[in-house]
């Protein structure tokens, strides 16, 4: 074994920040799905949920910031910069990195809107806010594309706990949601809640 020198260290670099950003954008989507209409989970006051909403949000683009910067930096292979935010431009693993632009982008959409929503629409910001839902598998998908690491050992385990976690989560919210609506109303009722 001939040690970690400053490439082999960008690579470990961008494939751990890449795994701890999915597990953070797991925990960001599994509180997101699990807090209701008012912003509570049980035990917690409704400030204290949507703060550690916002800064497990915040972390993992702090995360997918170094994950992309590190990837982009690395001199192994050539990801251009454009790839970072425009999808299918890479020479290098074109559908996995374009997926992986495409759930960045997405990200940076629900994060923006986010800040700015005091002066935005409510109904506007909660339909971009819903691309978070569409992110998040997004990102897996480039995940377990772009990574050999993810398809084996420990880092798969960490995969699949995310997965269920966020299957298991979404589970819980429909299931609870068809106990509180009749069931006429229950397609129009799901579509309006609030994504948080």
């Amino acid at each position: 074994m001939s040690g970690i020198d400053s490439s082999t260290a960008l690579w470990y670099a961008s494939r751990s920040t890449g795994l701890v950003t999915l597990v953070l954008l797991s925990a960001v989507v599994v509180l997101g799905i699990l807090v209701s209409r008012q912003g509570r989970l049980p035990g917690l006051p409704g400030f204290a949920v949507t703060g550690l909403h916002r800064n497990l949000s915040l972390l993992a683009v702090a995360f997918t910031a170094i994950h992309v910067l590190t990837a982009v930096v690395d001199g192994y292979v050539s990801i251009p910069l454009t790839a970072t935010v425009v999808p299918f431009v890479s020479g290098y693993e074109r559908f996995a990195l374009g997926l992986g632009a495409i759930a960045f982008d997405l990200m940076i959409a629900v994060i923006m809107t986010s800040l700015l929503r005091r002066h935005m629409n409510p109904k506007v910001w909660r339909a971009i806010h819903w691309l978070a839902y569409l992110s998040w598998p997004v990102a897996v998908v480039h995940s377990i594309l772009a990574s050999d690491d993810l398809r084996g050992g420990w880092e798969l385990v960490v995969t699949i706990i995310c997965i269920a976690a966020v299957g298991v989560a979404a589970g819980w919210r429909l299931v609870t949601a068809a106990r509180r609506t009749p069931r006429a109303e229950r397609v129009g009722a799901l579509m309006t809640k609030d994504p948080r």
